[in-house]
């Protein structure tokens, strides 16, 4: 019989029990071991459901409070200085500031891989040492066992542990590697003592482009891993292929190897032909663990068969292509859809269904599962049959926009055309969209959804809120102002819900970072723009004031980025629909008289390929989208946009190509990190860097804003510098963003007269 594996289970809870719990902690109302039994009791949960299930190799140490990396980071001892470590076990407290920040500025986070999942980046010094001082993967093994379930530690591999970190100076993460394995030795020890029979080692940067050098070093700390102890291991990769090294990983001395077969089907081919050890087991990751659409199990079974003729039962895995992390916990919750249109859905539950289906199928043939196989086709065929799938005057009115997309005049005569219109000072000051959505918006807001609050009056409501923040961002002093997005719940979702071609789910939750979820949607049909999505609250807010108020879009990018896409059609064409729906939002805007449209595409960066032979592609289709989002509108009308928590040094050739009027850029938290390469690039747009971190709750002093304006004014001429948060500001609590924006202005105020004050003399 093959065995069936999860690889890692969503963490957040069936209703997000652990966002409330930590978020619980954070506000006081939660103990340290108030949270630690919350904790607890959603490990045992997450454990039972897999065992009902039929999982055998269930993961452990796959839970976290916070993040996985930063949960690595403390095993080995990787604090940085600035925390004030001395030693010794990491506090619950200094955990968490190393993940939000306090005394001191918290690690950087950044995109994990192309997912929408955000890690904290390790920190590393060239004389790092290492040590273990975290028993979290044997305490966890042993807490299953205690309930009764065999489970298999699950470890972020060293050597991806290391590539995704940063040495100070720039060297090369590697350099560390023959320093960290001895913790990695004990803790494998440490766990074959405890009773475990497997050890799961997550190395997904072995999908990225390596070298052969790199390569040679993953052999050589494989080796000494494998002296270690007598635990097997289960060598995990995922999103992507192994390329030229296949071979190679398949020479490693583990006793188990998993490969992505959704996103990389070569590797069928592969198995078919590579030598294999007698006693080496395969991982078939065979059901897709990023996105949410029904298997198509007549597609996979022809495929596993012969792989199991091949290696025999017994040391074949069928697993999903990657952790189950990036879906959300289990469709049976969205009690509110049709029934029909929630059997196209598989989420974290229904991916383990379908393992187990796929496993009957095998050992008894397909009489033995003849219903449930049924039930499975019957939900592809009626995916397929829906009317809003396939719209022809959808695709129709796509090719004739993009046919006849004009271009715009060149940035220098735009950049006169905007100055006259607007009159902005040097270094001007805006946000990138979003206000704290307070309690009382969130409470509005379900009312409002609930029927307990009548359209109306949810209306007034919000023109209240919008009213109270023009007037608190004009007695602050910014110049260009925002609405501040209390009508929306996520800058995804809110355009969803108005799209033809989404669904939108009641409890499809999926974290992002640390406590942060999102809801993507999902995108099963044709795309279309019915009516006005935006237009009525932004020229409400623009009444109001004489300065300009920025019209808030998300671009065409991130919405495929961050919604489950439909797996039908390529992503280009999707992205290509979006921008055409979009478009037709900014030509209102403009129309309705906003003088300043900002399209956000933080995700751009996040949907580059793995693989460098693979980016130039898609930045080509990705920047034609975007600009087919703003084809047609004025000079004069200023398009910002704006990119966070994603290294953007080597795709500055398509920032350019985006032709934007101004761009703002994460930056505070990386200490301006990408600045210097955006520098060099010599782009014709404006530059809003990030001065203010908004994922901590560091409230930051105006001479440190000061210090990061007086950075970017030296990287960059002054008169391209704009001054702006790194994010939007939905997520902070007013009484830390109105001190924040107030040591911003300040900041940028004596920054401003510095350099007026130098050009005088």
């Amino acid at each position: 019989m093959t065995w069936i594996a999860t690889l890692g289970f969503p963490r957040i809870g069936r209703r997000r029990e652990l966002k409330r719990a930590v978020e619980g902690y954070f506000a006081g109302r939660l103990t340290a071991a108030e949270l630690a039994d919350a904790a607890a009791n959603l490990r045992a949960e997450r454990w039972r459901l897999q065992h009902q299930l039929g999982v055998d190799l269930i993961p452990a140490n796959d839970f976290s409070l916070y993040d996985h990396v930063l949960d690595t980071a403390v095993m080995v001892g990787a604090v940085p200085a600035r925390f004030g470590w001395t030693g010794g076990p990491v506090g619950l407290d200094l955990y968490f500031e190393m993940a939000r920040g306090g005394r001191v500025p918290p690690l950087e986070m950044t995109k994990w891989f192309d997912t929408n999942y955000h890690y904290l980046v390790p920190e590393f010094t060239p004389d790092q040492a290492f040590a273990l001082t975290s028993r979290k993967p044997v305490d966890e093994f042993c807490e299953a066992r205690a309930l009764g379930i065999r489970t298999v530690p699950v470890l972020l591999g060293p050597v991806s542990f290391l590539l995704l970190g940063k040495m100070a100076g720039g060297g090369h993460p590697l350099a560390l590697l023959s320093r960290l394995l001895p913790v990695y030795e004990e803790v494998l020890r440490q766990l074959h003592a405890a009773g475990a029979a497997w050890v799961q080692l997550d190395e997904p940067c072995l999908v990225l482009d390596r070298t052969a050098e790199e390569m040679a070093q993953v052999s050589a700390a494989y080796e000494r891993l494998a002296a270690a102890a007598p635990v097997k291991v289960m060598l995990v990769t995922y999103f992507g292929g192994l390329g030229e090294h296949f071979e190679r990983v398949w020479s490693l001395p583990v006793h188990g190897i998993h490969l992505d077969l959704v996103r990389a089907p070569e590797h069928w081919d592969d198995l078919a032909r590579v030598r294999v050890p007698d006693e080496r087991v395969v991982s078939l990751g065979v059901i897709d663990g990023r996105n949410v659409w029904r298997a198509d199990l007549d597609a996979v079974l022809p495929r596993v068969s012969p792989v199991l003729a091949r290696f025999g039962g017994e040391r074949v895995v069928l697993a999903p292509s990657c952790p189950l992390l990036h879906v959300p916990w289990d469709a049976a919750q969205e009690g509110k859809l049709d029934p029909k249109v929630r059997s196209w859905l598989s989420f974290a539950v229904q991916k383990l269904e379908e393992l187990h289906l796929l496993r009957r199928a095998l050992d008894e043939g397909e009489d033995g599962v003849r219903e449930a196989w049924s039930a499975q086709r019957a939900a592809l065929a009626s995916r397929r049959a829906h009317p809003g799938v396939v719209r022809q005057d959808v695709r129709a009115r796509v090719e004739a926009v993009a046919a006849e997309a004009p271009a715009r005049a060149p940035r220098a005569v735009r950049r006169r055309l905007q100055k006259d219109r607007l009159g902005l000072p040097l270094l001007p000051t805006t946000t990138i969209g979003s206000f704290p959505q307070t309690e009382a918006v969130r409470r509005a807001r379900a009312d409002a959804r609930q029927g307990r609050m009548a359209p109306e009056a949810y209306a007034s409501f919000l023109r209240e809120q919008i009213a109270r923040c023009v007037r608190r961002q004009e007695a602050l002093g910014l110049d260009v102002l925002v609405h501040g997005e209390f009508e929306r719940t996520d800058m995804v979702e809110y355009f969803a819900e108005q799209l033809d071609g989404f669904l939108v789910t009641e409890h499809g939750w999926v974290q992002s970072y640390g406590t942060r979820c999102v809801k993507p949607p999902v995108i099963y049909g044709d795309v279309a723009r019915p009516r006005p999505m935006t237009v009525a609250w932004t020229t409400y807010a623009q009444s109001l004031t004489d300065r300009p108020v920025k019209g808030m879009l998300t671009g065409p990018v991130t919405i495929l980025q961050w919604s489950f896409v439909r797996d039908d059609l390529s992503r280009e064409a999707v992205c290509r629909q979006i921008a055409v729906a979009i478009r037709d939002e900014v030509l209102d805007l403009e129309r309705a008289g906003i003088r300043v449209i900002q399209i956000d595409e933080p995700a751009l960066r996040e949907g580059l390929p793995l693989r460098r032979a693979d980016r130039a592609l898609y930045l080509d289709w990705a920047v034609a989208c975007f600009r087919l989002a703003y084809a047609g509108v004025r000079d004069e009308t200023q398009i910002h946009t704006h990119m966070c928590y994603a290294e953007f040094s080597d795709i500055t050739s398509a920032i350019a190509a985006m032709d934007v009027d101004v761009i703002s850029l994460e930056a505070a938290r990386s200490g301006m990190a990408d600045l210097p390469s955006i520098a060099a690039a010599r782009l014709s747009c404006d530059i809003g860097p990030g001065v203010y971190d908004i994922h901590s709750p560091r409230i930051p002093e105006v001479a440190e804003v000061r210090a990061l304006l007086a950075k970017a004014c030296t990287l960059l001429p002054p008169e391209q510098v704009w001054v702006n948060p790194d994010c939007g500001l939905k997520t902070r609590r007013e009484e830390e963003v109105w001190p924040a924006l107030t040591h911003m202005i300040t900041a940028a105020r004596e920054m401003r007269e510095t350099l007026t004050q130098a050009a005088r003399s």
